[in-house]
């Protein structure tokens, strides 16, 4: 996409009746939309095209605390689990969450992570075939303040901590921005987000930098190639690419905390966390983050940042927000899949850390996000660390004060 393109979209993204500085000073996107895009209401061609229909976004919800940890960052299930939730703690535990409420140590390295700001135990995948191979991954920061991303294997749900394998090894430059999340894709592989390195504006420009794995979604195959400790995917966009590391999958990233696919249609949903001003969310379709530029450090948001660096190629977001009214770091979500949750069904529900807002819109990629609302009168969460998704499809919310949520139809 040209400079040009982009400003054409970025116009696009402007609500109507609102000046740009009105717009850059107050405005929290998503507040109204342009003429061009619909509403939150599914239409016609929403049917035709074959693509889910989409909640109002106006039922409301309630929050049922599910259980109060020690700053819980992650929440996650796997198939045929037998109703048990995983918790993810950021001093290096993970708890399981029977059914019935009770709770119990599933995996304790805490002797192996340093946990302060935005480092720890950060997040944790099963394998698709879990249930068969026992594997599972868990991303985290070790005692230097370096990234690994090791395996472990578990057995009749205890895990076996002399099975423990690095699978990947990233030097961190800083104490922030490290990104942090492990996630098994439709495709079956395993993607893993990592942060531009940290320290202020991109320093190095790690950012748009395909030689480095800093400011990068990846995409690998865990399972070994010989002596190398993971395979490179054939596919993968950067795999023949000289100079470029190959696990790369999407770059122009400042700190994609908190991503995401669509359990119905495979999209790409990514929250990246911005500098000074503005906050972003990506969405593209399935397959279309493979090669993906987001713009970092050439934009952040919608607006450029480094003039150093080419702004001609990079994907706008479909929404951004702005520091102001209480806004800090945006909390990527998910789209929701919880029949339950009718009014809420295909909309990406978000948050921010600091404002404690959620809030959806429909999950349309690669267009403005319209129709922005909060999604009850009092769904606020302190501290929201992330959102959780169960294999039914139950949608929770993540404090890092300590509760965990499910969210819940109201009434």
């Amino acid at each position: 996409m040209s400079s040009a393109e982009r400003a054409a979209r970025q116009a696009a993204l402007a609500p109507l009746g609102c000046s740009l500085l009105a717009a850059c000073l107050l405005l929290l996107a998503g507040c109204g939309s342009s003429d061009e895009h619909e509403t939150g209401v599914a239409t016609a061609t929403d049917a035709g095209q074959g693509r889910p229909e989409v909640g109002d976004g106006q039922g409301g919800v309630e929050l049922t605390e599910i259980g109060s940890f020690d700053a819980p960052l992650y929440l996650t299930q796997p198939e045929g689990s037998g109703g048990d939730l995983y918790v993810v703690e950021q001093g290096g535990m993970i708890i399981r969450v029977a059914p019935d409420g009770s709770a119990e140590t599933f995996l304790d390295i805490s002797d192996e992570t340093v946990a302060d700001g935005e480092r720890g135990l950060l997040s944790m995948a099963f394998a698709p075939d879990y249930a068969d191979s026992g594997l599972f991954y868990v991303d985290y920061t070790d005692l230097d303040g370096d990234t690994r991303v090791v395996e472990y294997r578990a057995a009749d749900g205890e895990v076996d901590e002399s099975s423990a394998r690095q699978i990947l090894f990233v030097d961190q430059p800083y104490p922030n921005h490290n990104g942090g999340l492990v996630l098994f894709g439709p495709d079956g592989k395993l993607y893993i987000g990592l942060g531009d390195g940290g320290g202020k504006g991109d320093p190095e420009r790690r950012g748009l930098d395909l030689s480095t794995l800093l400011g990068k979604i990846l995409r690998i195959d865990p399972r070994p190639d010989g002596d190398e400790p993971y395979t490179i995917p054939a596919d993968n966009p950067f795999a023949d690419t000289p100079g470029a590391r190959p696990e790369i999958y999407s770059y122009g990233l400042r700190n994609p905390w908190r991503f995401a696919f669509d359990a119905e249609t495979g999209d790409l949903s990514i929250g990246d966390v911005g500098q000074y001003e503005q906050e972003e969310i990506d969405l593209v379709a399935r397959g279309e983050g493979s090669g993906a530029n987001f713009g970092w450090s050439a934009w952040e948001g919608d607006a450029r940042y480094n003039e150093d660096q080419d702004p001609d190629g990079a994907i706008p977001p479909v929404l951004t927000t702005f520091h102001g009214d209480g806004n800090c770091s945006i909390t990527g979500g998910l789209t929701v899949r919880d029949t339950d949750l009718e009014s809420l069904y295909g909309r990406y529900v978000y948050g921010d850390f600091c404002a404690g807002e959620l809030r959806s819109f429909p999950a349309r990629p690669d267009r403005p996000a319209s129709d922005d609302v909060a999604i009850g009168p009092d769904a606020e969460v302190e501290r929201l660390a992330s959102f959780g998704e169960a294999a039914d499809g139950t949608v929770y919310a993540v404090s890092l004060a300590g509760p965990v949520y499910r969210i819940d139809p109201a009434g």
